[in-house]
């Protein structure tokens, strides 16, 4: 009888494993990418469900036009989620500097050569598909700030806060010019907790809520459809509130179990149904509990993201991780008020569900940047840590 032990077949993404994909998989947090995953997957079906009313409102032959697109979104954005992730801190340092003055340099010619919709220049047209370039600009401008406040905590003669003041006011700068006030409050609130995080004087922090505080209010003297919006926040019965109403119609009427996949009524009456009201949709279709399992997930990433930044030694990866992960939070927060009425209407994509290349492509961006700087030491376990796991699994 042969009593030759007999090979263990090979395991996909074992401990032992040195490969990139393999040090990758193992280093990663991967009840956050499987959150993500998750939600992927989820948006996708609801582009499916969503896809035939709004061809339909703007007389688009194929029912499922916007489904097929946002499928390949989903596929391109995965890929950039997954490739990011694999970066070292170098790696993310020179993608954000590259990504943020190729996104500034877009948006300095919007105004000029931009496809305006509904009063806003934001978007760079070409081939049938629109860019966003403040989307890709939002990750980048975080590391960034993140990157100067460490530079200049080391004492070595690096301006990094003027530096970082600098880079973030010629964001806003070009934000306010297109205009574009609801980006701007949320690359001012993951700045400000960028700021906070890198522990500088609280008598900062107080004048930085100040200025943005006032420049907020002023958003609503300066900007007419600013004002608009908050007047019809405040007085909706002398204004067309139309689109928040339907909305809200639809998140009553799914009840807690929802009508049924593909089965909500009220997104043949919301413009924006697939886009910035795509939570009132999966609302209506599945229901209360749903509804909240989705905003558990978010909660999730970015509670776990959080936790993750903060217990990292390196004072850079730690204020950009949850940079990152306060940006993503910020996102979801601002489209599910909108949603609930709870605020005043903003066009606010819901991170990884909604409809759009930019949007999809942004966040994936935005969680694979996240991720590559809260992994654990990759070089470590390429060159052999977790040898003895390896042997313990075997």
């Amino acid at each position: 009888m042969d009593r030759t032990p007999k090979e263990r077949p090979s395991t996909a993404f074992a401990r032992s494993d040195r490969s990139r994909l393999g040090v990758w998989w193992w280093t990663s947090d991967r009840l956050v990418l499987g959150a993500a995953a998750a939600l992927i997957v989820f948006g996708v079906l609801m582009s499916f469900a969503a896809s035939p009313a709004a061809a339909a409102r703007m007389n688009i032959g194929d029912p499922f036009h916007f489904a097929v697109r946002q499928c390949l979104f989903a596929a391109l954005g995965s890929t950039i989620l997954i490739s990011v992730s694999m970066l070292d801190v170098r790696g993310i340092r020179r993608a954000a500097f590259v990504i943020w003055l190729v996104a500034i340099a877009i948006m300095i010619t919007l105004p000029f050569m931009g496809h305006t919709a509904k009063g806003a220049t934001r978007w760079l047209e070409f081939a049938g598909f629109t860019l966003q370039p403040s989307e890709f600009m939002k990750p980048a401008l975080i590391i960034l700030v993140a990157w100067m406040f460490a530079e200049g905590q080391k004492g070595e003669g690096v301006p990094g806060v003027s530096i970082a003041f600098g880079l973030y006011f010629i964001s806003v700068a070009l934000l306010l010019i297109q205009p574009d006030v609801g980006q701007t409050v949320l690359i001012t609130v993951a700045f400000g907790a960028a700021f906070w995080m890198a522990g500088v004087p609280l008598s900062w922090i107080t004048a930085l809520v100040a200025a943005a505080g006032v420049g907020l209010s002023s958003t609503y003297f300066v900007f007419p459809h600013v004002a608009s919006r908050v007047d019809r926040f405040f007085r909706p019965e002398a204004a067309d509130t139309h689109q928040v109403d339907r909305a809200a119609e639809a998140i009553a009427a799914g009840g807690l179990f929802g009508r049924g996949p593909g089965e909500g009524v009220m997104k043949r009456h919301v413009p924006d149904l697939h886009t910035d009201f795509i939570y009132s949709v999966a609302a209506e279709e599945y229901g209360l509990i749903l509804s909240m399992l989705l905003i558990v997930a978010f909660g999730f990433i970015v509670i776990r993201g959080l936790y993750k930044a903060m217990k990292l030694s390196d004072p850079f990866q730690q204020v950009a991780a949850a940079g990152l992960f306060v940006l993503v939070g910020e996102q979801t927060f601002i489209n599910v008020a909108v949603n609930l009425n709870m605020i005043p209407t903003k066009g606010m994509t819901l991170p990884f569900i909604s409809y759009g290349g930019s949007s999809m492509l942004a966040i994936c961006l935005t969680l694979g940047m996240a991720l590559a700087l809260i992994r654990r030491n990759p070089g470590a376990y390429s060159q052999g840590e977790g040898l003895a796991k390896s042997a313990a699994f075997a």
